[in-house]
């Protein structure tokens, strides 16, 4: 097993079912240098140690190693150990990656009787571990299907209802149906619906959702929060989502410039006076290595670079009212008092919120572990809006069907207490939008 799969779940070693784990010793050596530090690679390098050591008291490794549970296979630290004479000049640079394919290798030769394979998040590793001829996998455990993921990008379901049906949503006294109208089986909770007029050649639509809670199909009507109104129905679907008190946990999904952090943080100050405080994160990726601490300055100036995005939003929001209104200057006493905060999202780790409004932007960037450590921060009267677009990820070993906010809609779907929109229609210019489909 390769590092990265540790400093990616270090609860992994539970998830091989009853085959045997090898960890060679090079990947005890680099877990070494994260074990100091507060961001979630650290974590998870000091929660796979105390793992191992549990599992390792007053006991020593033998041939197999030690018993990991019922029904789990054993694990062991293996030593290094160098290529195959045949493979010496294949990879002549001394490196852990190479160190942990000869281990590898080492443990097939000497197994003769059993499969052995190298499991790695790392694409080069497994291309140099097939070039030497060696089994190499990814690991598959918090991996979404293809299908599952193309499902959480069609969440909406096209209708066309009787006309008497759609008089009842869009003017009735309540403006709700009975899901018998639309579906034969009952849809999942917060299910989306976009109804088209009967025999209409008009494009206009209906946008509705399935209130598990009443049990009905209601309506969603096209709402403003904060000066910013939806410009498609997406749009409008995800402010409804985000103003919904009932909806603890909202999902946005889309492209660059589809509006997804813009209209959580307007739907945030249109509730500001519900909740303590809005909290706008995002993880901080570094590009080109170079760690924050290389950075001049405190907290607040080395994380500015990366906040700025949120910043940009807020000022849009800004722009749609005059400098001296109301509005504007409200904006500016909520920053100066701090009830809206820009913080790092390293620093929510044994922190608990309490009616907090938490927007975390680029969510495609965390893990599923990091995603859960995030949600479980959530005290009472807290609502949390993740944002990002899982085709646009930075971290080297996540991919699209991997990353944390996949895994958010793919476990939570179904679930009352969340709702997620995937936005389709970029909103931020006309250029931006002609340039994300042809560039």
């Amino acid at each position: 097993m390769d590092t990265n799969i540790v400093l990616h779940d270090f609860r992994s070693i539970k998830k091989f079912q009853d085959n045997d784990i090898v960890i060679p010793i090079a990947v005890v050596e680099e877990l070494d240098k994260f074990k100091k530090g507060n961001d979630a690679l650290s974590f998870n390098a000091r929660g796979f140690m105390r793992e191992i050591n549990k599992l390792t008291e007053g006991k020593m490794f033998d041939k197999r190693g030690v018993p990991l549970g019922k029904n789990l296979g054993f694990i062991k630290i293996e030593p290094n150990h160098p290529f195959p004479e045949s493979m010496t000049d294949l990879f002549r640079d001394d490196i852990q990656d190479h160190r942990i394919l000869a281990t590898a290798i080492w443990v097939r030769d000497h197994n003769p009787d059993k499969f052995v394979a190298l499991v790695t998040k790392d694409i080069n590793l497994r291309l140099k571990s097939k070039a030497a001829g060696m089994e190499a996998q990814d690991y598959l455990t918090d991996r979404v299907q293809e299908d599952r993921l193309e499902n959480t990008q069609k969440e909406v379901i096209f209708k066309t209802l009787r006309g008497e049906a759609l008089q009842e949503l869009c003017y009735g006294p309540e403006n709700c149906i009975d899901w018998h109208e639309a579906m034969d089986k009952k849809p999942k909770a917060n299910q989306l619906f976009k109804f088209g007029w009967p025999g209409a050649e008009s494009k206009e639509t209906v946008c509705a959702r399935f209130d598990e809670q009443r049990g009905k199909i209601v309506l969603v009507r096209t709402k403003e929060a904060y000066g910013i109104r939806p410009r498609n129905e997406e749009q409008k679907f995800a402010i409804d989502a985000c103003l919904n008190p009932n909806v603890p946990l909202v999902s946005l999904t889309g492209g660059a410039g589809t509006g997804k952090t813009l209209v959580a943080l307007a739907a945030a100050l249109a509730q500001e006076k519900d909740y303590d405080q809005i909290i706008l994160s995002r993880p901080a990726v570094i590009l080109g290595n170079q760690d924050i601490g290389f950075l001049p300055g405190d907290q607040k100036t080395k994380m500015s670079p990366y906040l700025q995005p949120l910043m940009d939003n807020l000022n849009v929001i800004k722009a749609q009212f005059r400098p001296s209104s109301k509005e504007a200057l409200k904006i500016d006493s909520l920053l100066k008092d701090e009830k809206l905060v820009i913080s790092p999202l390293a620093y929510i780790r044994g922190r608990s919120l309490g009616k907090a409004f938490f927007i975390i932007d680029e969510a495609q960037n965390l893990t599923p572990h990091e995603i859960k450590t995030i949600i479980t921060r959530a005290g009472e009267g807290t609502k949390m809006v993740f944002t990002g677009d899982v085709f646009q990820i930075d971290q080297p070993y996540l991919d699209q069907w991997s990353n944390g906010l996949t895994h958010l809609g793919e476990k939570m779907d179904g679930q009352k207490l969340f709702q997620h929109i995937f936005l389709r229609k970029g909103e931020r210019s006309e250029l931006s939008e002609v340039a994300a489909k042809l560039l």
